[in-house]
């Protein structure tokens, strides 16, 4: 079973493997059609497609919600089901290269219980440069019966976040970029900064300039340097712009040996439709 990160050629192996559902998560938060076309061009053979906006969020509710919103959970059993996901099957996972996307339906099979479910490192365009095949044509599969088993303590909502963010027993953690962390740039939602006490160990740090997971070492100490040392796991809450994103670093805490982190799901883009909510900007 795979319940973290898996390589491209593995996949490749496994593609006509009854009991391995593949999906591609491509997404442009810039140019939402971008992804589906993509996949139109060219996809790991088998896979499904998955948007971020219309598969993968409930609708947005503006002034309440962030901007993608957790699915209910039958939305996402119903969902799942209907990709031919059961307890026998490994799902692997994959955008168009460093996994920002595609971690999102990694975390949700995840949270809903179903450990057999790793991003393909490297994604896309590792796949595309290796020269591996290739399909345009939709998958046809038999829908399987999804069971959800949802795992208690993953997240935080925003009262909760507001109630440890200045605990010196918790980390509240922001993975987007400095500039958007300290409020020097804001170029996607209405209010700059960040929320008071969080820290910044920004998401795509766990890259390298190929799309591929730091080695776990590296990982943990950039965690642990970070302001993670000594932290337990489930004290440490990573929010973002939109709920996305911060479960990337709950991917890289996992292969870096240091335990299941939570995510504040609503994130950045739902902390700020409440003008009560404190917000801090520069560095904490």
């Amino acid at each position: 079973m795979f319940s973290t990160i898996i390589s491209a050629e593995e996949t490749l192996s496994r593609l006509h493997d009854p009991d391995w559902v593949v999906i591609d998560c491509r997404f442009s938060l810039q140019e939402a059609s971008k992804g589906r076309e993509d996949y139109l061009e060219g996809h790991v053979p088998g896979a499904f497609y998955a948007h971020l906006d219309e598969d993968l969020s409930a609708p947005v509710i503006a002034g309440k919600t962030s901007r993608h919103p957790m699915l209910p959970v039958d939305r996402m059993v119903d969902l799942f089901s209907s990709w031919g996901i059961d307890d026998k099957v490994q799902v692997v996972v994959y955008d168009f290269k460093g996994g920002g996307m595609a971690v999102r339906l990694w975390w949700m099979l995840q949270w809903l219980g179903h450990e057999a479910v790793a991003l393909m490192d490297g994604g896309w365009a590792y796949w595309k440069a290796k020269n591996f095949p290739q399909s345009v044509e939709a998958p046809e599969r038999q829908p399987r019966h999804f069971i959800a088993r949802q795992q208690e303590g993953w997240t935080m909502d925003a009262d909760q976040v507001a109630a440890v963010c200045q605990d010196p027993n918790y980390r509240v953690v922001d993975v987007r970029n400095y500039e958007r962390y300290t409020g020097q740039e804001e170029p996607i939602d209405p209010v700059a900064g960040h929320i008071p006490g969080a820290i910044n160990i920004p998401f795509g740090e766990n890259v390298d300039d190929d799309g591929f997971f730091k080695n776990p070492d590296v990982l943990k100490k950039k965690y642990e340097k970070g302001g993670l040392k000594n932290m337990p796991a489930d004290h440490v809450v990573f929010y973002c712009g939109s709920g996305v994103t911060s479960c990337h670093n709950v991917l890289a805490m996992r292969l870096a040996g240091m335990g299941q982190a939570r995510i504040y799901p609503g994130s950045w883009s739902e902390w700020i439709t409440d003008p009560n909510r404190p917000v801090a900007t520069g560095e904490k």
